[in-house]
């Protein structure tokens, strides 16, 4: 509908409109989750947790909403076939932009429950946003560097008790918890400074996955393998999404088995941690190639 203005009027009034969209249903969610933390009554927090995922999938529908007004984007996704609302997956994606988040959501919001995404623990401090994500009860996390885990072994030990305890309040309610494995979003210079072995990706972390999973993994019905590519956008994702250039998205969702982990054995022991490893690597070296023939389809 706006689409004739230029560019950079579009940028303002996309990140105008994002940024009262955002602040409006943050504060709903706020004070939802105030309202659970006055009253620790189970029954009570769960119907509160319905109403304020459904707040959040409001939040998401406004943004596609934004986008509708401001760009003519088109959705390539396959994959959505027998996924279930009333389900818990485990789901690992590539990490592109900070785009990535309202384009996950808005591509699921109707076919399994609303994501939750493990969070540094600064984010905890952006302003609404950080408060919001808290009352969602999605994980916070200390990011442990492998300089100290070497050093400290049973640092390992603190990240599961971390994540058994935001996983604990997931366990009432179905839940799609999104972990981007690579830790951070992709770009040359981190490729580079990895040594990556991936054309498109940075290396896979497994610990975040292997920790869900040993405390979740009864409930998880399948791990969802979720591929993420812009075709054609610039480098800054985010900004050619608000500037109205965004052309298309392409998702493609595969569905895996959920894999067995104990955690008493990948805490302590390496080559454990190591067969875990190779099954990550083994998923992204094939989204690897995946992201090559979507973005060379003639190639």
């Amino acid at each position: 509908m706006l689409r004739f203005l230029p560019a950079p009027i579009l940028f303002f009034l996309s990140g105008l409109l994002l940024a009262i969209n955002t602040a409006m249903w943050s504060i709903l969610i706020i004070v939802g989750g105030i309202v659970k933390l006055l009253l620790p009554i189970k029954p009570i927090q769960i119907a509160l947790s319905k109403l304020m995922d459904k707040l959040m999938w409001c939040w998401v529908c406004c943004n596609g909403g934004i986008l509708k007004l401001t760009s003519n984007i088109e959705w390539d996704i396959q994959g959505l076939d027998n996924l279930d609302k009333e389900s818990w997956y485990l789901i690992i994606c590539n990490h592109v932009s900070g785009f990535d988040i309202a384009a996950q959501t808005y591509a699921l919001r109707n076919n399994i429950p609303m994501l939750k995404f493990f969070l540094k623990k600064e984010l905890l401090y952006v302003p609404l946003m950080g408060l919001g994500c808290w009352a969602l009860n999605m994980p916070f996390m200390n990011r442990t560097s492998p300089a100290k885990l070497k050093k400290n072994p049973a640092l390992r030990g603190k990240d599961f008790e971390t994540t058994k305890r935001s996983c604990e309040k997931f366990k009432n309610l179905p839940t799609s918890i999104m972990n981007y494995c690579e830790g951070s979003r992709v770009t040359p210079e981190k490729q580079k400074r990895q040594n990556s072995p991936y054309k498109h990706l940075l290396r896979p972390k497994a610990g975040g996955a292997a920790f869900a999973i040993s405390a979740m993994g009864e409930q998880f019905s399948h791990v969802l393998n979720m591929t993420l590519v812009y075709p054609d956008a610039e480098k800054d994702v985010l900004k050619t999404a608000m500037s109205g250039r965004l052309k298309k998205v392409i998702i493609r969702i595969e569905t895996l088995p959920v894999p067995e982990v104990d955690h008493v054995k990948y805490v302590s022991d390496s080559e454990y941690r190591v067969e875990f490893q190779r099954w990550l690597n083994g998923i992204w070296e094939k989204k690897d190639n995946q992201i090559e023939q979507l973005l060379n389809p003639h190639k």
